[in-house]
Formats: structure tokens, C-alpha cells, sequence
């Protein structure tokens, strides 16, 4: 009789004919012979012991550092928690393609969840045993962190990488913005071609450098900044430009957001910026104070005087600091006897007033302030009526979206019964999802963009709603490519920043029906 806890020999494993199943997973598509080397390494692994593949998953392209975004390893852990499963055993090249976790601790209680459901992790490096011992355990716990170690390291001397490339004057991606391009230069620093928007460099010993752009796009911005110091608002001078036809460099009509952006970015005085915000080893994106930001000064040819920027930063710095907090809750109150009602959109809208982010950094939120004027919000029992307000509403902009699209572009868009995704011209998925607006305590709006990861949709629309959640407020267009979390947070304190992908109609998803000639392109 076998002793509980003694090791198999290949004999007796070969005697089980287990079923098994691959797991394959490589980080990046340039590594294109890995999946075909790690399957044929795991199947002559199996054939040793006699074990039957009848499953292969494989994350091509993924990184291993989440579970979130690996379709077939989730696929894998709900086969198997689910019971679909008629394997005994899953096999992986080693504890790195398993995936190498920030929290090495992660490895563990995905194996472990496979394990209690009576489905051996067996990482091919290692001998199959069928039993665990403590060496064993400890073995793999030094793996997994290793792994995990392997990723902070890599990600702290990307981040070096950059942080010298910054300092030597070259660009970090993202788009150059409006009045300036990005040049192509060689490891000498020679120009060789102006990059159009999209377009990438192909060689590594290839880098990017900001240059001014068109001289009436120069001029424009030159022009805003005299506007702005004569007193017009951020508002007013959007409207100006967009009285006169003139769009940003996406050819999107002036937001207060993407005029505020060209006054205050220090890009337009030749200065080069990163780590403003972070999301290193996949956390959530955030803010980083002034004392992290990593500047170059003088990096590329500025459009802007330097004298008349900062006058710029003067003027929105201390816009609002000379007003009282009496005068504050005086305007507060003047608006609530206006309007009936106070909200913060009510008080980012009226003209006179100063933005409710203020009113929350001077009282504490938006509440207390209420509160110091005589005012009482009434408590909103609306939730579940809005519910179903926003329900049908996604039914109608879904029907909306479709006979639009066929009737402007004579196209037939099919649309899934199940996941209710848009398919455009047979190659492009679209997901339109309803943002409906949060009110916190300090009167900050928010809203919560959900995406529908596990659908893959190229597109997602998001309809953002009105703090009463009554009318749709605007679109944001987000492409996969650029958006790989589950959600994105929106809210008056960070709208800014996305302004590049707000549209105010469904305009932009229309030119999405229209197939472009190949000819046209080339």
C-alpha cells in the first residue's frame, strides 16, 4: 500500500493515463516562435509521463503581471471551477509563464484554486511527483517571488530609461498636441521625417522630438495667450475659435478643457515633462506631486514667451485666491435664489461664479457649504428610477447609433443579441455603455466608465449622463488600444485630461461607418 505522501514514480503516473491541458503565455507579439517552442517542450514533457493533451490555452501578447487581461487563463479558471473540465492536470513551461504577479502570493491562490477542485498546476522544470512536499512549496513561493522581483526591477529601470531619455530632450509618446509635431530623429539627432498622428518609430535607435508646427497654428495659440491675459475666459476663447471654424489638431471643436491645456502646458515654452501621473506594475493611474515630475527644461523650440506663460499660470493661480469666503457663500446664495437648486453643475455653468472645486477646497465640500448658507439639498430617492431610465435609454441609443450609421453611410450593422456589440464594415466591434453621474458628499460629480473587457469590442462609446441623470451630458469615443482597464473614474477635478476623447454628438462614430478607399489612404 502506497504511504500517503510518497512520491510517484513515472511508472505509476504513466498507469493514471491522465488528461491534461497547456497553458501557454508569451508578453509581447514579437516573440513570435514562443508559444510554438513552449507547446513543444510541454508536450514532450506530457509524453514522458503518458499524459493526454486534449486542451491548449494560450495569452499571446499579454503581460503576466495581472490575471485581468488574459482571456484564455480566466477561461482556464472557469472551466475548471465550473466543472467543464475533464482534465486532471494543467501544464506550464515554468512559474513564469504561469505569470510573474506584483503579489507573488497571487501564483498561489490561482493554483490553489485550481487544486481544490482536484486539478494538479505542474510547471514542466520541475519533475512530476503528484504530491507536494515542503521543499516543494518552498521552492515554488521562491519562484513566484523571484518573478515578481524580476518585474519591479525591470519596471524600475524602464522608468530610469525614460527619466534619461526625458533629460536628454526626447519624447515620451502620446500625441505632440496643438501647434507643435513630432519629428523623427536618428542616434545622432539628425531629422528624417515628421510623424503624421498614429504613426510610430520603427527602429529602437530612432527618437521623437517636439517641433513648432504650422505658423498659423502658432499664431492661434499665441493669440490665446493674449486673449486669456486681457481678461477673456477659458470658455469665451473656445468659442471664439469655434465661431471662426478653427478645431484642435484631432479636428474637434475648442473645449474650456483643451484651451486650458495649451495655457498651461510647459511644453509651449520648449520644456519637456514626464511623470506627471503614474501607473506602475499595473496600478491605478495616479497624480504625482510637482517634486517627482521630471523636467528638461529648454528641450525643444518654444511657441510661447516664457514671461508671458508664467504671467499665464499667474492669472489662473490666483484667480479666485483674492475672493473672500464671505463673498464666497455670498454668490452661493445669490445662485441659489436664482436657480431654486444648487448642484455643482448648476455652479460650474453660471458665468459668474467660481468653479465648485473651489467651494470644496475652502469649506471642506460642497455640503458644508450648503449648509453655511441656509440651504438643504433634497435627498435623492431616485435610484431606481433612474435605473430604468438609463436602461431604456441604452436601448435608444443603441437603435439611434444604427439607423443613423446606415442612414449616412448606406451600411448594415449587425448587432449581437447576447453582448449587444456593435459590428461596423465586418471588422470593427463597438460597445456603447451609459455613465451615469455621482454626486459625492463634497459635491464632486463623478462618473464610472465600465468597460466591457471580457467582449473585446475595438470602440467603446461612453454616453455620460447630466448630473440629473435625466439628459446625455456628452460621448466620449475610447479605443481599446489606449483604455486596457476595467473602468476609467471621471470627475471634475480630472476631466480635463480626456478632453481629447469627448465629442458633444455621435458625429465621429458616423465617419466610423464610411470604408475609406485603400488608394485614398496610400
Amino acid at each position: 500500500m502506497r504511504q500517503t505522501g510518497t512520491a510517484y514514480t513515472v511508472e505509476e503516473i504513466k498507469n493514471l493515463r491522465l488528461k491534461g491541458a497547456i497553458y501557454i503565455r508569451m508578453s509581447t507579439e514579437l516573440q513570435v516562435e514562443s508559444p510554438e517552442n513552449q507547446e513543444r517542450e510541454i508536450r514532450a514533457y506530457a509524453d514522458g509521463y503518458d499524459i493526454e493533451i486534449i486542451k491548449v490555452y494560450a495569452d499571446l501578447g499579454v503581460s503576466g503581471m495581472t490575471a485581468e487581461k488574459r482571456g484564455q487563463f480566466q477561461a482556464l479558471l472557469d472551466d475548471v471551477e465550473s466543472g467543464r473540465s475533464d482534465y486532471q492536470i494543467v501544464l506550464y513551461l515554468d512559474d513564469s509563464r504561469w505569470g510573474r504577479f506584483v503579489d507573488s502570493r497571487e501564483a498561489d491562490y490561482y493554483r490553489m484554486q485550481l487544486e481544490r477542485k482536484g486539478v494538479i498546476c505542474q510547471a514542466c522544470d520541475k519533475n512530476l511527483t503528484m504530491t507536494s512536499t515542503i521543499a516543494d512549496r518552498i521552492m515554488t513561493i521562491l519562484k513566484d517571488e523571484s518573478a515578481s522581483e524580476y518585474c519591479r526591477q525591470l519596471s524600475n529601470k524602464v522608468f530610469i530609461g525614460q527619466c534619461n531619455l526625458i533629460l536628454k530632450g526626447y519624447r515620451q509618446g502620446g500625441p505632440a498636441g496643438f501647434g507643435l509635431r513630432r519629428m523623427l530623429v536618428d542616434e545622432f539627432g539628425k531629422p528624417k521625417q515628421e510623424l503624421s498622428i498614429g504613426q510610430r518609430k520603427s527602429l529602437q535607435t530612432e527618437r521623437v522630438v517636439l517641433v513648432p508646427g504650422p505658423e498659423s497654428e502658432r499664431e492661434r495659440i499665441c493669440w490665446m495667450y493674449d486673449q486669456f491675459i486681457a481678461g477673456r475666459r477659458e470658455s469665451e476663447i473656445a468659442d471664439a475659435l469655434n465661431a471662426n471654424s478653427w478645431r484642435t489638431d484631432f479636428g474637434r471643436p475648442w473645449t474650456r478643457g483643451t484651451v486650458r491645456e495649451v495655457l498651461t502646458n510647459e511644453k509651449y515654452i520648449g520644456n519637456n515633462l514626464f511623470n506627471r501621473s503614474s501607473c506602475k506594475l499595473k496600478s491605478k493611474q495616479k497624480a504625482n506631486p510637482e517634486n517627482e515630475w521630471v523636467r528638461k527644461e529648454g528641450a525643444f523650440a518654444s511657441v510661447v514667451d516664457a514671461v508671458q506663460f508664467y504671467r499665464v499660470q499667474n492669472i489662473i493661480r490666483d484667480r479666485h485666491s483674492k475672493i473672500s469666503d464671505a463673498d464666497l457663500l455670498a454668490r452661493l446664495k445669490s445662485l441659489q435664489l436664482q436657480t431654486g437648486r444648487l448642484s455643482a453643475m448648476i455652479i460650474d455653468e453660471s458665468e459668474n461664479m467660481p468653479p465648485s472645486s473651489l467651494y470644496c477646497t475652502r469649506f471642506g465640500g460642497l455640503l458644508r457649504a450648503y449648509r453655511l448658507i441656509g440651504y438643504i439639498p433634497e435627498r435623492d430617492y431616485r435610484y431606481v428610477e433612474i435605473n430604468q431610465k438609463l436602461r431604456i435609454l441604452h436601448s435608444d441609443v443603441l437603435s439611434k447609433t444604427i439607423s443613423e450609421i446606415q442612414r449616412v453611410c448606406g451600411r448594415t450593422i449587425a448587432i449581437d443579441s447576447c453582448t449587444n456589440l456593435l459590428e461596423l464594415n465586418h471588422n470593427l466591434f463597438m460597445s456603447i455603455v451609459i455613465s451615469r453621474c455621482f454626486i459625492s458628499p463634497p459635491g464632486i460629480r463623478r462618473w464610472k466608465i465600465r468597460f466591457d473587457t471580457g467582449l473585446h469590442p475595438d470602440i467603446t462609446v461612453a454616453v455620460r449622463m447630466d448630473s440629473q441623470n435625466e439628459n446625455i451630458y456628452d460621448y466620449y469615443i475610447l479605443p481599446a488600444l489606449e483604455f486596457g482597464n476595467n473602468e476609467l473614474k471621471l470627475q471634475d477635478e480630472n476631466i480635463e485630461l480626456w478632453d481629447s476623447f469627448r465629442t458633444d454628438s455621435l458625429h465621429y462614430i458616423l465617419e466610423m461607418g464610411i470604408n475609406v478607399n485603400l488608394d485614398e489612404v496610400v
